[in-house]
């Protein structure tokens, strides 16, 4: 039977439920290559159904994708801003690997990007072009079966330091700043799907460097500053209910009078803490990326220290102090993370 041809069942032999049970234990990194067995294991591989039922059986594997700063090459003093790429890191295989560059950007990802992750792919949105620091509308999907890159439609509007979540296939984006360094208070939702933008309500105040978090059912945008009260971090958050299309803000939900991009935590109770402040060895550039049993968190101790990298167990009842315990990390991947995520494969 060549590669083109039909095969009428997905292993021969075994009943359809067993044979999609043993098609779902495949580890993700050899989707790839089954997807070329044939067209029907390839169309399933490819689906949203199989997705959904590996997640709901359990054979989903949870890894931390990081925007990291590439190692510079050279012996000599860096030049200019470090180069970053996407890192992919199992905490359960304990493997570490990078993603493919995107076509546009071969030589590091766009200065200051977003990323977000849904139905097992990660999307890259915004930032600043590499080479001139124009503020660019790019998006950009990757597709974890097949390692490829997709461009898609741009961004309504140049914004930068927004806040980004994505739940559904859906992504959604608001606050943070436009050419003019004036705070926004719009949102939009992109539909990864349909590659379609749909201007949302507008959250009640404006939020620049806030930070976007899926909390349940809900966008979370936590903090920000407005125009006339740059660097002032407010206290509340504003949560966009997906089920009803509605803003609600939350007083006092942000204790901490830091910036609160890349280092909200949530606890068990829904409260929102910052990595920055739970312990002396992350003080400086933390970022926290919850894997569910336990949260990987990384950062440094001051300015200038080396960075730190750190799991933190999440099964700790409430009130109690969850210590962070230190891993090693090979030097190719021990460079500072701006940013991440966790993308459910």
């Amino acid at each position: 039977m060549t590669q083109d041809e039909f095969t009428t069942e997905l292993l021969p032999g075994l009943p359809e439920e067993i044979a999609l049970e043993c098609l779902s234990r495949l580890h993700y990194s050899t989707h790839r290559v089954a997807s070329r067995v044939c067209r029907r294991w390839c169309r399933l591989l490819q689906s949203k159904e199989f997705y959904y039922h590996r997640k709901q059986t359990g054979f989903t594997r949870k890894a931390a994708c990081l925007v990291q700063a590439l190692p510079v090459q050279s012996e000599s003093k860096p030049v200019g801003q470090p180069r970053y790429a996407i890192t992919v890191f199992d905490s359960v295989t304990g493997i570490w690997d990078r993603v493919d560059p995107i076509p546009k950007y071969p030589d590091g990802l766009p200065m200051f990007c977003q990323i977000a992750t849904t139905e097992g792919k990660l999307i890259v949105m915004g930032g600043w072009n590499p080479a001139s620091w124009d503020p660019i509308k790019d998006v950009f999907v990757y597709d974890f079966m097949t390692r490829r890159w997709t461009q898609c439609k741009d961004m309504p509007e140049s914004r930068s330091f927004f806040a980004m979540g994505a739940a559904g296939g859906r992504v959604f984006i608001a606050g943070g700043h436009d050419e003019s360094k004036n705070a926004l208070s719009s949102a939009w939702v992109f539909d990864i799907a349909s590659d379609e933008w749909t201007e949302l309500p507008r959250m009640s105040e404006e939020r620049d460097e806030c930070e976007g978090v899926i909390i349940g059912s809900d966008f979370w945008v936590v903090s920000g500053y407005d125009t006339e009260s740059q660097g002032r971090f407010k206290s509340s958050a504003e949560l966009y209910e997906l089920s009803t299309g509605e803003w609600r803000q939350v007083e006092n939900a942000w204790g901490s009078s830091q910036c609160p991009r890349a280092c909200v935590g949530v606890g068990k109770n829904g409260n929102l803490t910052c990595w920055s402040e739970s312990d002396p060895n992350v003080k400086v550039g933390a970022c926290g990326v919850d894997l569910g049993d336990r949260t990987l968190v990384t950062g440094s101790a001051y300015q200038g220290a080396p960075h730190g990298f750190f799991f933190v167990e999440n099964s700790k009842k409430e009130g109690q102090n969850s210590k962070l315990v230190k891993i090693d990390v090979p030097e190719e991947f021990s460079g500072f993370v701006q940013s991440g995520c966790c993308v459910e494969i």
